[in-house]
């Protein structure tokens, strides 16, 4: 009998694991955009997160994130990664423009 393992992963310094959010369907009109034209949304929910970033004299300061976060990030930001089967995107806390509904 094949045991499934789910995959724990903890992001290093002050990077974060962010799960993309999928956007709504949307039509305009009677078009229908299909799936291949449709652009990435750039919207998230963090997933984990780092320990911090380490300052030259050996501080360690915290992130302002934390695991269940909603967050915008620009376009072009962040590594794609799969893990079990799931996609997702590890970046840099400086990567991420704003937490939504703070």
């Amino acid at each position: 009998m094949a045991e499934t393992r789910k995959t724990t992963f903890r992001p290093l310094h002050d990077r974060v694991l962010v799960k993309r959010l999928e956007e709504q369907d949307a039509r305009h009109g009677s078009l229908i955009i299909p799936d291949s034209a449709k652009e990435k949304p750039q919207e998230g929910q963090v997933v984990a997160v780092g320990t911090g970033r380490v300052t030259d004299e050996g501080k360690s300061l915290p992130l302002a994130l934390k695991a269940g976060d909603r967050i915008l990030f620009s376009k072009y930001s962040g590594n794609e990664v799969k893990l079990d089967g799931e996609e997702f995107l590890i970046m840099k806390e400086e990567d991420v423009l704003g937490i939504v509904g703070s």
